[in-house]
């Protein structure tokens, strides 16, 4: 019980400092609830032990970084279906455990705060599991009690796709009226229930607002948006409208910030289908060589970093979206949910984990008090882990 006081009191910090932003930074607890660095590991093979030239996230990056907790993504598309989702989702809890097993001194799999503040202390990354996608139960309630044994402690209803128990934002929005039902059945509504049982979180992030409402409504435990931004800011259907940030809030759960361009900033996707366009050729053949158009897209990123950060929006635009939640709602109901290696465009800055501190920074010019920078870097993600999982 000592680290779980250790941790609290890490977390309440309250009185001002004159260190400098980094040694601040390095003090407080940082959690990072959603990053897909294994969905792409199982397909690129990369050490993630070790400083990667590419991609968002390894443990050297993320021990610059200041990051004490990542809740690792585990995703597949909706080409994986009953027989096979499920299967992917265990080989990438598999390639989790195997980087645990060869690197104990570095990091440590955790399933609830008392296993977390134990990492911290000893200066290990704790690691949790979140399951992307409800297609990757395959319709069954013994997959969620089988993943939430191999550590799965949140499960977003859906990705993009819908499931046959629960309507994601984007069907939602763009196939409303071919949907055979909106929101969540009676299946759904239990696939939340057994969730709540096991303390696992349920995440909204995805879901469409007939299903956000519907899981609201059905919920007995506080809810996450793993990794969501505003609607009223960039009014995509992946984000979220002050309604519902209101409701996460009354229900005691957290948003925690998505870093992807495309959710931020209103322009993005305009400039990126002239970028795409402009270099179609080289992205078909990329995506051919990596069989996976996501990682050509990735990769041909890469290749013109130049010209694709012309298009990045500004950290400042990333802060906005943080700012306007707290204003809206509180500082105890926002986090980080980077969604660092799912995604081609991050703002400029913030390239990988090792760049954390400068959130820290332009919080700290916005004057906010060091526990309010504390809840949303890491507090109230402990907060609402204990909520649902317990000590």
């Amino acid at each position: 019980m000592k680290n779980i006081f250790y941790l609290l009191f890490l977390i309440t910090i309250t009185t001002a400092s004159a260190q400098d932003t980094l040694l601040l930074h390095q003090r407080m607890i940082l959690a990072d609830t959603h990053n897909d660095a294994f969905s792409n590991q199982v397909i690129t093979g990369a050490n993630l032990a070790q400083k990667q030239p590419n991609g968002n996230f390894d443990l050297v990056r993320a021990k610059a970084g200041g990051l004490d907790v990542q809740v690792f993504s585990i995703w597949c598309g909706p080409q994986y279906g009953h027989g096979t989702a499920y299967a992917f989702a265990n080989r990438e809890i598999d390639s989790l455990y195997a980087l645990i097993a060869r690197n104990p001194d570095q990091i440590q799999l955790v399933k609830n705060a008392h296993d977390l503040a134990k990492a911290v202390s000893r200066k290990k990354l704790a690691a949790l599991i979140g399951v992307e996608g409800g297609h990757m139960i395959e319709d069954r309630l013994d997959y969620i009690d089988s993943l939430a044994r191999r550590g799965m402690r949140y499960l977003t209803l859906t990705w993009n796709n819908s499931t046959p128990w629960a309507t994601s934002a984007k069907e939602e929005r763009f196939k409303a009226d071919s949907l055979p039902h909106l929101g969540l059945t009676d299946f759904g509504k239990d696939v939340v229930h057994r969730l709540n049982s096991l303390g696992v979180m349920v995440d909204v992030s995805h879901v469409g607002e007939r299903t956000f409402y519907d899981v609201l409504a059905t919920t007995t435990k506080p809810v996450i948006a793993s990794h969501s931004c505003v609607y009223a800011l960039c009014p995509h259907q992946r984000n979220l409208k002050d309604d519902q940030l209101k409701a996460i809030a009354k229900n005691g759960g957290v948003v925690f910030v998505n870093f992807y361009s495309g959710f931020l900033d209103s322009t993005y996707y305009s400039k990126q289908d002239l970028f795409l366009t402009a270099h179609k050729t080289e992205l078909d053949s990329l995506s051919k060589v990596y069989q996976n158009e996501d990682l050509g897209i990735f990769k041909l990123f890469a290749i013109h970093k130049a010209e694709t950060d012309l298009f990045r929006p500004p950290l400042s635009l990333l802060i906005k979206h943080i700012d306007y939640i707290v204003k809206l709602i509180g500082a105890g109901y926002v986090g980080i949910g980077s969604d660092f290696d799912g995604a081609e465009s991050y703002p400029l800055g913030m390239d990988s984990v090792a760049d954390y501190p400068k959130i820290t920074a332009e919080l700290m010019k916005l004057h906010y008090s060091n526990k309010d920078i504390q809840n949303i870097l890491g507090g109230n993600f402990v907060r609402v882990l204990m909520a649902n999982v317990g000590k």
